[in-house]
């Protein structure tokens, strides 16, 4: 099934919620990318065992379509001088929720309470700012069905899936907010910035 092993389909299947998959991302190791930047796959990320958004949203969105969902991922675009973040979105009766990878306290799993993206999307708004306090989340994607890229394997694929983020970066995306609330976004202050630096893995220095 999917193309994968036995092993990869005993790990996926046990996976049978939401809550699931995030509680086993959570126990994944963040990937700092200490020689290159990577796009792995589901595949590679549990044998590397280590991935940050991108990679765990789409291993996410493999373990939910085991579960015979689609295959769900958004991408949240962000301002200039901060990062983008990409998400697994999936429904429970009719409301959206989300599983997300990140290294901080913050951009975290989202309850299926949503009654659309752009509800969803904006529940994460306040807590989406840079190193100096600026809110940064600008716009979003609309849900991408990894499903079209079954052809290039990319549940197994043993090469950086690239092309799934060119992919989110070209496809419709939504804006959510006027140049004028651009202009009157107050920072966050001094006690959710200290918060915003709790995080979950540390990075281990480098061998000299």
């Amino acid at each position: 099934m999917f193309n994968l092993t036995k092993k990869e389909e005993e790990i996926l299947k046990k996976l049978n919620t939401p809550a699931k998959i995030q509680d086993f991302l959570n126990k994944i190791p963040i990937n700092f990318d200490y020689n290159k930047d990577t796009c792995l796959s589901p595949r590679e990320v549990l044998r590397k065992w280590k991935c940050h958004c991108i990679e765990g949203a789409i291993f996410a969105a493999l373990a939910l379509q085991m579960q015979g969902r689609k295959p769900l991922i958004v991408h949240l675009k962000a301002s200039k001088d901060d990062y983008d973040h990409v998400i697994a979105v999936f429904q429970e009766d009719g409301k959206w929720g989300a599983i997300t990878k990140t290294n901080h306290g913050v951009l975290r799993y989202r309850e299926p309470i949503y009654k659309d993206i752009r509800e969803l999307v904006m529940s994460f708004f306040h807590e989406y700012f840079n190193n100096k306090g600026r809110k940064a989340l600008r716009s979003y994607s609309v849900p991408v069905d990894l499903s079209i890229f079954d052809k290039k394997k990319w549940t197994i694929s043993e090469k950086d899936l690239w092309y799934i983020d060119t992919y989110l970066d070209k496809v419709k995306h939504f804006s959510i907010l006027t140049k004028k609330q651009i202009k009157n976004l107050r920072k966050a202050d001094k006690i959710e910035r200290k918060i915003g630096k709790v995080v979950e893995w540390k990075r281990r220095r480098k061998n000299k």
